[in-house]
């Protein structure tokens, strides 16, 4: 049994498109670790994306986000925010809103390939992408009152690009710490060359961070270079470091390189938060046909067990989580258990269903 003191409440949010089938796949994941490893976890749901809107007027409800501050853990279901009314209207973007709030600083996104596994990478990789969550040129993170974008004449549109030394040394250290427990290499991604003041002071806040981790070789990179050299040879990056814009690209980049967007995990870490949210997108053509790969999802709430682990110093957690990614890639190593996407057979609950099989 599993006293009060150690249970855990993960706060599930649907979302949009696949997002319930992908969230129950997922869930159906966590119970089986549960299970196995008596981890007390406690699970409860509330509503947002178009659910909400049409019963509270609202995408984000103030009661939604009234139970997110009380969880110890969210995992999110993709949004279709682009669909969204605007933000006077309700339309409010679930995932923005989050790491706002909770100041979820950190953008955690591994890419490596699986043997076995169709990828597009010219040589097996394994890397993570730390990126930067709260600020840069994303219009929701930019300004205390209104957007980052405006437009002084309908033939002129301008955005702010919003980079402080607060964050940039908060994300480099991220990134040499972690760094630290892999292969010890860090990339800072840049284009200082054209945005010197901005990605200069990003630059400067990395090399400063960088001075205090002698034991990790340090390098930059050009962003428009990285592009290339991901491409060319993912392996030679171990942990890549970016403003936010460029480690959204990047890490789309090299999870489709890994085997596709379907396998991109991804969590949003702050001090004392964490959400557990998949790379890609609500997918709306597939959902209700039991198309969606749930892997990423999955993959996310691995690394939340992870990262809740280490933060109440519970052991069980992070092995739930080992187990979690150890069944997850047996799976897709195997063309009996993968999903279409994957060149499988499997729909989204029968390949959670075979990853709750390997966890059990």
């Amino acid at each position: 049994m599993t006293d009060d003191a150690a249970k855990l409440r993960l706060l599930v949010l649907e979302g949009d498109g696949i997002g319930p089938e992908i969230c129950a796949a997922t869930l159906a994941v966590l119970k089986a670790a549960d299970a196995r490893f008596v981890l007390g976890l406690e699970f409860e749901h509330a509503p947002i994306g178009f659910t909400a809107l049409a019963a509270s007027g609202s995408t984000f409800p103030e009661a939604t986000w009234a139970r997110a501050q009380a969880a110890d853990g969210i995992v999110l279901g993709p949004v279709s925010h682009n669909d969204y009314p605007p933000r006077s209207a309700g339309g409010l973007n679930p995932s923005g809103e989050l790491r706002i709030r909770l100041d979820l600083f950190a953008n955690i996104r591994p890419a490596r390939t699986q043997p076995g596994v169709p990828h597009a990478s010219r040589t097996p990789f394994d890397l993570v992408i730390v990126r930067e969550n709260t600020e840069g040129f994303y219009a929701d993170r930019s300004m205390f009152v209104g957007p980052g974008e405006y437009m002084p004449t309908p033939d002129l549109a301008l955005a702010t690009r919003k980079v402080t030394r607060e964050a940039s040394l908060r994300i480099a250290e991220q990134a040499f710490v972690l760094a630290g427990q892999r292969r010890g290499k860090v990339t800072a991604v840049h284009k200082a060359n054209v945005m010197r003041i901005s990605d200069g002071l990003f630059l400067e806040c990395v090399r400063s961070v960088a001075a205090r981790y002698p034991g990790v070789v340090y390098e930059e990179q050009l962003v428009d270079a990285m592009a290339a050299l991901l491409v060319r040879d993912a392996s030679a990056f171990d942990v890549i470091v970016a403003t936010n814009m460029f480690g959204d690209i990047l890490s789309d980049e090299a999870a489709e390189l890994a085997g596709g967007l379907g396998l991109g995990a991804s969590l949003n870490a702050g001090h004392s938060r964490a959400v557990a949210q998949a790379q890609h997108g609500s997918a709306p053509t597939l959902a209700g046909r039991d198309l969606g790969n749930p892997a990423a999802l999955i993959l996310s709430s691995a690394m939340l067990l992870a990262w809740l682990g280490e933060r109440h110093a519970r052991p069980a957690l992070v092995a739930a989580s080992q187990s979690i990614d150890a069944a997850v890639r047996g799976c897709i190593s195997d063309s009996a258990t993968r999903t279409r996407d994957l060149e499988g057979a499997l729909g989204t609950a029968a390949f959670a269903a075979a990853i709750a099989a390997r966890i059990g």
